[in-house]
């Protein structure tokens, strides 16, 4: 991690934010090149930084909200917190799309500013701000217009990142349910099988 944003909203209602955070980190060895080919930040701009070991979510904090969100998580740790996915909502509210990623989703909600929204797209906290954006656009396909809490907003994301179908192998894009029970059961044998598929495979709700 070299740099780190995020914006505190205590009512997924209103999505208005009453904190903020954006710093840079020192990630202890050389940046690649294709990272550097991304969001422009150089080693030696960096050197000064505190080490991205210091970085912590604020303890009253129960809930994250990330696009994949997962990939933050295990970068910051894997701190013990419920985590909101807002790329498995929009997969699971919006299947239609042809990209789900954060840019595109941008332009499929917000068409005539993405652009200029994007010019930044990969510092922390302009992500951040997309992301709150397109927050603000699945809330209310999730609620239907009535209002809702991140308890309830964290149930629809769990249940939206089981997956319907097989994600590869031989099943590959076969709805879970049609795959042969002894496939499902030597998959279950397997290491690191993600525990979102391992539900899918058991039958399990979220």
């Amino acid at each position: 991690m070299i740099e780190a944003a995020w914006l505190e909203i205590p009512d997924p209602n209103q999505l208005v934010f009453t904190n903020w955070f954006c710093k840079r980190y020192n990630p202890g060895k050389p940046i690649e090149l294709g990272a550097l080919a991304t969001h422009h930040i150089l080693d030696e701009e960096l050197a000064a930084c505190p080490p991205a070991s210091e970085f912590a979510i604020p303890p009253h904090i129960q809930y994250l909200v990330g696009h994949n969100v997962d990939y933050d998580w295990e970068v910051i740790g894997k701190p013990d917190i419920k985590r909101i996915c807002t790329l498995a909502l929009a997969r699971s509210l919006l299947p239609n799309l042809d990209s789900y990623s954060q840019s595109a989703l941008l332009y499929h909600f917000e068409r005539s500013v993405a652009r200029d929204k994007l010019k930044n797209a990969h510092s922390a906290l302009q992500d951040v701000e997309n992301c709150l954006i397109i927050l603000g656009h699945l809330i209310p396909l999730v609620t239907n217009g009535f209002d809702t809490t991140w308890e309830a907003l964290w149930v629809r994301s769990e249940a939206a990142r089981i997956p319907t179908v097989m994600p590869f192998g031989k099943h590959r894009n076969t709805p879970i349910a049609q795959i042969p029970a002894d496939y499902k059961r030597w998959l279950l044998g397997q290491p690191d099988i993600d525990p979102y598929l391992i539900k899918a495979l058991r039958g399990e709700a979220a």
